[in-house]
């Protein structure tokens, strides 16, 4: 299969730390958005069809619903969608495109699915570790984090036209 060519091409700079972390704080307002309507469509809509109006108030009455494994489990898929959707698409997320960075392969193209999966994972991880992951790019000599390094993949900074452009 060939792969997605993204554009602009071009050899851009790697990104820096405070640039990543400005996009991530975009897309944390967005997830968190995210997450809220997950949660109204579960628990107002599914759960109400299931239980009934009464039932599902005395539910979370007895906060039987404060750890609701199939929620969770909704979320982390829902995040994931999120992440995957604009990575393999475009790589770039809506926080990435108003900081004009991207993520891409080596050669220019955008990641697949797989490479996605890894830079999810790996990046709740890094932020598991207390932000280690993150600050890892502080010492590497290309600027990567964790799951930079283990999806294979490099975040690059846009130039400015190409990204006003959009």
């Amino acid at each position: 299969m060939p792969k997605h060519q993204l554009r602009p091409q071009g050899d851009f700079p790697a990104v820096g730390l405070v640039r990543r972390l400005a996009a991530i704080f975009y897309d944390f307002l967005l997830c968190v958005a995210l997450l809220m309507v997950v949660t109204l469509i579960y628990q107002q809509v599914v759960l109400r069809l299931i239980y009934g109006g009464e039932r599902l108030r005395q539910l979370a009455d007895q906060g039987l619903l404060a750890h609701d494994p199939v929620l969770s489990t909704l979320l982390v898929f829902a995040l994931f969608g999120f992440f995957a959707k604009f990575w393999t698409h475009n790589g770039q997320t809506l926080g990435m495109q108003v900081w004009g960075i991207r993520v891409q392969n080596q050669d220019g193209s955008a990641i697949t699915l797989w490479q996605a999966l890894l830079r999810f994972v790996i990046a709740i991880a890094s932020w598991l570790a207390l932000g280690l992951g993150f600050l890892w790019s502080l010492w590497d000599k290309e600027k990567r984090t964790w799951h930079d390094i283990y999806s294979e993949s490099r975040v690059v900074r846009l130039p400015k036209e190409a990204h006003k452009k959009k």
